[in-house]
């Protein structure tokens, strides 16, 4: 199901479309950008040109301190040195890390050169590659290789399972006076009661409970690195440039068709498909590719510019829309 991020009011997760289209802007899709949110924290992937504007449009903030890149076509990268440069005038100072693939500190560093002149605020721009993991807190970036070109990457957000649901009626029942003693066996620890009892973490807390899984392909040809780290993904967001009549022209040029992203998500088990980086020769909607794609997988939207999508936790109830 695919909902709207207003309706998960607390542990949020979820993702903005700012940038749907392939290769050039259209009067209906700009180049490719996505801003992920996670309890008050941005991470954007990709920069086409004009992702500035469209971060003012569809209320994303310039909070964000990291970027991921996943290749360095242009329409994946050209609006940097603008959003950079914006940023500086509004009198930023907290530092940005852009991360991208083998040859981000020329390729990057170069275009910054070009479009940023005398910034405000510290910029780094770091090299990974396909098998790296960025570890943050609850949260893991995981880095793979995909089939578009030399040293193309994608990036699944991975968060750490959470601790089993507490049962306070039976910690009630067991005499445990509410407080520091709750904390501490849903922890994990074993806690001693002042009447000499023991009570082990079991007695009151459940199995722990998965943490959601957000992947990005950016551009590629379907294979086999994108479908393990999607496997049981609760979205995956994927190259859907080209429908059934475009076939040749994906493999030649390393897209997939919707068709094809939307097999990979059935073999992968995802719970939620989006598909992105839509060719100009499709309309707003692109009902063709959203028909093709659904043959094969139900779960799937044609993602489009402006698009919030909710990843909620797979214990939460959410209503039907």
């Amino acid at each position: 199901m695919f909902l709207p991020a207003r309706f998960l009011l607390s542990g949020v997760l979820s993702l903005t479309f700012l940038g749907t289209g392939a290769a050039c802007p259209t009067v209906d899709r700009n180049v490719t950008a996505q801003a992920l949110h996670r309890e008050g924290e941005v991470l954007l992937f990709d920069c086409g040109e004009g992702t500035q504007r469209q971060m003012m449009r569809y209320g994303v903030g310039f909070s964000f301190r990291e970027l991921f890149v996943t290749h360095f076509h242009s329409d994946h990268i050209l609006g940097i040195p603008g959003l950079i440069r914006t940023m500086g005038l509004l009198d930023r100072s907290e530092p940005v890390t852009i991360h991208g693939p083998r040859g981000a500190q020329r390729i990057l560093g170069d275009l910054l050169k070009v479009g940023v002149e005398r910034n405000k605020f510290p910029v780094e721009i770091v090299e990974i590659q396909g098998g790296d993991v960025l570890t943050r807190g609850e949260y893991d970036l995981v880095v793979f290789p995909t089939d578009h070109r030399a040293g193309s990457i994608g990036y699944a957000v991975r968060e750490h399972d959470r601790l089993g649901r507490f049962d306070p009626d039976r910690a009630k029942a067991l005499g445990i006076p509410e407080g520091p003693l709750w904390g501490r066996i849903h922890r994990g620890e074993r806690i001693e009661l002042p009447d000499g009892r023991s009570v082990e973490p079991t007695e009151l807390v459940g199995a722990a409970r998965p943490g959601r899984t957000v992947v990005l392909t950016g551009d590629t040809r379907p294979c086999d690195a994108v479908r393990e780290v999607a496997r049981g993904a609760d979205l995956l967001v994927h190259d859907a440039t080209f429908g059934d009549d475009e076939r040749d022209r994906a493999r030649e040029t390393g897209h997939s068709t919707a068709r094809e992203a939307a097999r990979l998500a059935l073999e992968a088990g995802v719970r939620q498909l989006a598909l992105t980086h839509v060719s100009a020769r499709y309309s707003r909607d692109a009902p063709e590719l959203l028909a093709q794609a659904r043959e094969e997988f139900a779960a799937t939207l044609v993602a489009r510019d402006g698009l919030p999508v909710a990843v909620p936790f797979r214990d939460v109830v959410v209503p039907e829309l």
